[in-house]
């Protein structure tokens, strides 16, 4: 595990944007696993202005998304399909065909599951994946007691994560309470994983999860058996790791 700390959480996320160009650049073909929500918005603004200056092509890329709310459409603008063509997909060259988020409207949630998971395996697995992680240390929709060998399904959101969640929804609107994600099997089969935390509210999360053990009950503890995975905090969310953590770890 390399634990690198920024200053900022602007700094943080220059970062990780660097490594996505990096992986991009030496396998144009890569397949990536991305996230939405508000960690990696900082990442993604990163990446279109890198685009807008002709640093990267997204040309040959697969994505997989982590996870998407069960019941809306990829039309709806409050689904994660809406937020990635609103935030990436929209301003870069990549091919829409090869960009793949869970369908939240399927009339089946778990065969929709089932179809994404062998549609993972179809492209030979994911590269690079980014992740963020939840305050109470989930990583995508996987909520504390989520076997750490789960695969992508259907699952319930916690109450916790349904209140962070809701100022992404407008005033009055029915918030879904489910989603299809990911398994936390399914991530550690990544063959590099990258984790993005920023703000002191994330920080009892990230000190649960890197101290470990490896817990269910601290979902992002499964991260720590990861052969190839990089964490990379602000100040602010790596404030609870011990200095002898992190003082070769900094950035």
């Amino acid at each position: 595990m390399k634990i690198i700390v920024k200053d900022s959480a602007a700094d943080a996320s220059a970062a990780v944007a660097d490594m996505l160009l990096q992986q991009i650049g030496k396998k144009q073909d890569s397949v990536l696993g991305l996230p939405t929500g508000g960690t990696p918005l900082g990442v993604y603004a990163r990446l279109r202005e890198a685009y807008r200056n002709g640093q990267g092509s997204y040309k040959f890329l697969t994505t997989f998304n982590l996870d998407e709310y069960i019941g809306l459409s990829s039309n709806d603008p409050e689904s994660y399909a809406a937020y990635m063509l609103e935030n990436l997909f929209g301003h870069v060259n990549i091919d829409i065909s090869r960009t793949h988020v869970p369908r939240g409207s399927a009339l089946d949630a778990e065969t929709e599951a089932a179809r994404y998971e062998s549609l993972i395996a179809a492209y030979g697995g994911i590269d690079l994946m980014l992740l963020g992680l939840g305050r109470n240390a989930h990583i995508g929709f996987n909520e504390p007691g989520s076997p750490h060998n789960s695969r992508t399904r259907r699952v319930a959101l916690t109450q916790s994560t349904l209140d962070a969640n809701a100022a992404y929804f407008p005033a009055g609107a029915v918030q879904p309470s489910h989603a299809i994600t990911m398994g936390i099997g399914t991530i550690l089969e990544c063959r590099k994983i990258v984790v993005l935390a920023t703000g002191q509210g994330k920080a009892d999360a990230v000190a649960a999860s890197v101290k470990g053990p490896p817990s269910e009950d601290v979902p992002g503890s499964a991260l720590i058996r990861h052969a190839d995975i990089t964490i990379v905090l602000d100040r602010a969310a790596a404030a609870n790791l011990d200095y002898a953590q992190t003082r070769e770890l900094e950035a």
